[in-house]
């Protein structure tokens, strides 16, 4: 019978799976399942942060730049992102719950026709040529009619993003494929998204792997009512331990305790939606302290930062490092949960490292 692991164990192997030696570009996204986007900037996109620890040689905007090459698309899965186009293929075609009223779906045909007579279309295009004028956004503010028209056919899998330029998605028609016929066809759609979840964060204790099958409603919203039936599958093929109270899963046929899973002396500044320290009840079980993501918190009441980077020393995550660059230079202000830095030279010299590793990802002399 397989030893049970102890919470250093998994905490080891949640890092050393994630954190895998850098490979190439397509290989790292294809590993990882789904890359999380963030538009944020501070002092780089989120997706660009957590592939420049995954990608030899990666640089801020690699991931844009080479985009419209790669066998990638940019959908909603647990949350919005990037993901390999067999795995986004899945989920579609999408039957989202608001649905639309033959009119919208009129306007939809119309600029379906339009983008397919052109090719590629900017928003902007698709505004002056409609002029569907102005409409209410769901934070209460005023947004072109077109550009939500242009979200809800994207999500519906009617367009694709074929590009961005200057960071606005730029369309092109998407052919849609046929939706399963089968029970049997659904299950093995869902269950292979699931395990697309667990190997991107795993080890998942089992709240959590609730709340993403939660999440994983809004990429594949016509099989809501499928998430009971998936969530007792899933917990039937994984590995699973009970481990300080809780329940933990991770892929079956995976070792927490083998001796591969060995971190280095190596610092490493995370994003905040690093599949590392992305899940805040792990994270918690793992450190012992509350990490928070502040940047639409109001600046009097953050404690971390408008834009906190978990630091990670070893197998620990040790404080929170807040970079921006100013006049072409890269300054870093960090905070330890213990007050102050460990007095470790290996830290010293891990911590100079990371931040030259920052700076050249960012296209700055050290």
């Amino acid at each position: 019978m397989a030893t049970t692991p102890t919470l250093a164990d998994l905490r080891r192997y949640a890092i050393a799976r994630s954190l895998f030696k850098p490979t190439t570009l397509p290989r790292a996204i294809e590993r990882l399942g789904f890359v999380q986007a963030d538009p944020i900037r501070a002092p780089a996109r989120a997706q660009d942060l957590t592939l420049r620890h995954r990608v030899a040689g990666y640089t801020a905007g690699d991931l844009e730049r080479r985009y419209p090459k790669l066998a990638i698309e940019e959908d909603f899965f647990v949350n919005y992102g990037f993901l390999p186009r067999h795995h986004a293929a899945l989920m579609h075609p999408r039957s989202p719950r608001t649905e639309w009223t033959a009119a919208r779906w009129k306007q939809a045909h119309e600029v379906l026709a339009f983008v397919r007579e052109r090719g590629a279309v900017h928003p902007r295009e698709v505004d002056a040529h409609f002029a569907h004028g102005k409409t209410r956004n769901w934070f209460g503010g005023s947004s072109n009619a077109s550009t939500q028209l242009l979200d809800g056919m994207h999500y519906r899998g009617l367009l694709r993003v074929a590009r961005r330029d200057s960071g606005t998605r730029v369309y092109a028609a998407n052919e849609l494929p046929e939706p399963p016929s089968e029970i049997a066809e659904i299950h093995a759609r869902l269950d292979a998204l699931v395990d697309l979840v667990v190997a991107k964060y795993a080890p998942l204790p089992a709240a959590t792997l609730g709340q993403l099958l939660s999440h994983l409603g809004g990429g594949a919203p016509q099989w809501r009512a499928e998430r009971t039936g998936t969530l007792q599958r899933a917990r039937e093929r994984l590995a699973q331990a009970r481990v300080d109270g809780v329940d933990w899963y991770w892929p079956a046929g995976e070792n927490p305790r083998s001796r591969r899973h060995a971190v280095p002396d190596r610092v490493h500044l995370l994003a905040p939606f690093d599949p590392v320290v992305w899940d805040r009840r792990r994270f918690e079980h793992f450190w012992g302290w509350a990490y928070r993501f502040e940047a639409y918190t109001p600046a009097p009441k953050r404690q971390l930062g408008y834009y906190a980077l978990p630091l990670l020393w070893r197998d620990e995550v040790i404080g929170w490092a807040n970079a921006s660059v100013a006049d072409g230079r890269l300054r870093v202000d960090f905070g330890y949960v213990s007050g102050r830095a460990p007095r470790d030279p290996a830290f010293r010299q891990a911590l100079a490292d990371e931040r030259e590793r920052l700076a050249r990802f960012l296209g700055i002399d050290p």
